[in-house]
């Protein structure tokens, strides 16, 4: 991490919230990247579903809009720095970079449920982490934002399954 922490009464041992801290940033790049890529798929959906993917599109940045403060916050809390600048997250996200040769609506579903799905994998993975650590707040925190991911993905995946 190479940054000092701040003082907390939080009651968690340094060496785990510096691991946790970790884990959070990680994540919030991640959740940062996938938030601008599913505004990508928003700005330029072509095709007859239109106004019904510009609109889920543009619902599901708004979400993960709102899991970037909550992890960016939590970071904070337990007495780091968050790392959130575009840069940052480009250089620490999981996924891969979003296609900009996609217009259809399908070609934006396909891309989103396969960056949707790593993250999903990413979260779930973050729950069992901060448990094993003893941060049960932030393991609920991961859980909250899995709940919300497994549905979108269960969305996208939807619109996939329907033409087959």
């Amino acid at each position: 991490m190479g940054e000092r922490l701040h003082t907390t009464r939080i009651d968690l041992a340094e060496e785990i919230r510096i691991a946790v801290i970790q884990l959070l940033n990680r994540s919030l790049a991640t959740a940062l990247d996938l938030k601008t890529q599913v505004k990508q798929a928003h700005w330029n959906v072509k095709g007859p579903q239109f106004v019904a993917l510009h609109e889920l599109f543009d619902d599901m940045a708004g979400e993960l809009d709102g899991f970037v403060d909550e992890l960016a916050e939590r970071v904070t809390a337990l007495g780091g720095t968050a790392l959130g600048t575009a840069r940052i997250a480009a250089a620490t996200s999981i996924l891969p970079e979003y296609p900009t040769d996609i217009a259809e609506g399908r070609e934006h579903v396909q891309a989103l449920a396969d960056r949707y799905a790593p993250f999903a994998q990413h979260v779930r993975a973050a729950i069992n982490e901060t448990d094993e650590l003893g941060d049960a707040d932030t393991a609920d925190l991961y859980t909250e934002i899995s709940r919300a991911v497994d549905k979108r993905l269960w969305f996208l995946e939807a619109h996939l399954q329907a033409e087959r």
